[in-house]
């Protein structure tokens, strides 16, 4: 994965380069988003219409733990790779508990969408409630959550920039002549 980020990385136009390394922790956790998103969709689909269709709900903490598992090892591992600070299992209970309350903030806007403004049938027809409930749930929810996870990753997570740099390779800058590795 690093090999691939610095292979686009040194392929950016300067004024792009210089910004993409300001913001690589965000542009990083973005991707792994994008990664745990996939893996929770995949997962619960593949749960839900096979095994465990009568248990819908079952298919979706099940994604959403594997999903999660996927996000710390991957934020761990590469978009915080350079902080740290922390007890290996004090991290990972701050992970899952910053994790957890980004669940509750990423729900709060489907709630509101159903119960407040009683978006859902028989008040609205079906497909305004799905579309309400994509809004609100993937579109709304997901930015709120996301805003307020990396915020807490690095404040309380992975709180020490350069906890662990040594072992750290940046990728070379545009007028480099060295190749990416």
């Amino acid at each position: 994965m690093l090999r691939i980020a610095n292979a686009v990385l040194v392929r950016l136009p300067g004024p792009l380069h210089a910004l993409a390394l300001k913001h690589r922790e965000l542009l990083k956790f973005a991707v792994v988003g994008g990664t745990a998103f996939l893996v929770d969709n995949t997962v619960f689909y593949g749960l839900k219409l096979t095994i465990l269709e009568p248990k819908p709900v079952t298919a979706k903490v099940i994604a959403v733990l594997v999903a999660t598992i996927v996000s710390y090892v991957l934020n761990r591992e590469w978009s915080f790779r350079t902080r740290g600070g922390r007890e290996r299992r004090h991290e990972a209970a701050l992970f899952f508990l910053v994790s957890g309350i980004g669940l509750v903030l990423s729900s709060v806007p489907l709630w509101i969408s159903r119960y407040v403004f009683l978006l859902e049938t028989p008040d609205v027809s079906l497909v305004t409630q799905e579309i309400a409930d994509f809004v609100s749930a993937q579109v709304i929810g997901t930015l709120i959550a996301m805003v307020f996870r990396f915020w807490a990753f690095r404040k309380w997570v992975f709180p020490d920039e350069e906890a662990r740099s040594s072992d750290v390779r940046l990728a070379p800058t545009p007028d480099s002549t060295e190749e990416a590795a």
